[in-house]
């Protein structure tokens, strides 16, 4: 788990297609989280959004917040409860077996502190078999290593070892899991 360069990309450059792909994104959002989950419409709208880039036997329950969803791929029995916000323009990586409790924030941009207008981007990976608690917050850059647990309110400013337990803010270990 290295540090990785930021990538910059300032918002007010985006190009059409960019715009179009974030205007698709609001309605399908809006869509997601305006129709009965466990339908076969409510699967095929989340499918939709991710592109196909969810596993099988995955599920996301709303309200899902979300900027960038084709910069998400979330694994196979992978679950996401409600109130999951998603800052993806530096990349989300969910892997499979991962549970999400609800209200967790996983961050994968942050603003520049001189222009506040551009973002800076560091993507976000939680690997195999973790557990991200309720309301935790994940920042840009992390990685959460496998079979790692994530405790509930936890703000995760540095990545998480596997096979550890962390929690705080800022998060930090609580012990090892054997």
């Amino acid at each position: 788990m290295k540090d990785m360069e930021a990538i910059i990309v300032d918002p007010r450059k985006l190009s059409p297609q960019e715009l179009e792909q974030g205007m698709r994104d609001v309605k399908l959002l809006f869509e997601i989280n305006h129709t009965m989950p466990y339908t076969a419409e409510y699967d095929a709208l989340v499918h939709e959004l991710f592109a196909g880039k969810i596993g099988e036997g995955s599920r996301v329950l709303p309200p899902l917040n979300l900027v960038c969803a084709q910069h998400v791929s979330i694994g196979k029995n992978t679950t996401v409860m409600g109130g999951c916000l998603m800052m993806s323009r530096g990349g989300i990586s969910i892997e499979d077996d991962v549970l999400i409790a609800a209200n967790v924030q996983l961050i994968s941009n942050n603003h520049d502190l001189h222009d506040r207008a551009l973002l800076v981007c560091k993507p976000v990976r939680i690997c195999r078999n973790a557990w991200i608690g309720a309301g935790a917050t994940i920042l840009p850059g992390v990685t959460v290593g496998e079979n790692a647990v994530v405790a509930a309110g936890a703000v995760v400013t540095k990545d998480v070892e596997p096979n550890t337990i962390v929690g705080g803010n800022p998060a930090r270990l609580i012990r090892r899991i054997e």
